[in-house]
């Protein structure tokens, strides 16, 4: 488990708004690590953030930064089940989440977002595979 820096971009809800916005970080290499998107705001991981925010920043795009957690669960039913859980048990609310795992793999990505990391991470020690 990590605190992360995402971007955290306003994009345009029309069809194209996205790839433009995936088409600038290309150009510019940079990497995505992970990517969510909900409606009107991307939430994205990559290899430069500085870089990514300049660059997407010169093209007009409403761009901060902030800090989430990036966990590595057991790809298995009821892991995140059982994180979500010891969260709210905490009571700390998980305002958004995002994450992925390719087929086959013993371990998924997920992005967290909770209003207070350091207590997130200490309610989560151990949980990792």
């Amino acid at each position: 488990m990590e605190k992360i820096r995402e971007l955290f971009v306003v994009v345009e809800n029309r069809p194209g708004a996205l790839g433009e916005l995936l088409g600038y970080l290309s150009k510019e290499k940079i990497n995505i690590e992970a990517i969510g998107l909900f409606q009107d705001v991307a939430k994205i991981s990559v290899t430069d953030l500085d870089r990514a925010k300049k660059a997407l920043l010169m093209r007009n795009y409403e761009v901060e930064t902030r800090e989430v957690l990036r966990l590595e669960l057991d790809n298995k039913p009821g892991t995140f089940a059982f994180v979500a859980s010891r969260l709210a048990n905490a009571g700390l609310n998980l305002d958004y989440c995002y994450g992925t795992v390719a087929k086959g793999q013993k371990t998924a990505a997920v992005i967290l977002d909770v209003p207070d990391l350091d207590r997130a991470m200490t309610v989560l020690e151990g949980v990792e595979h």
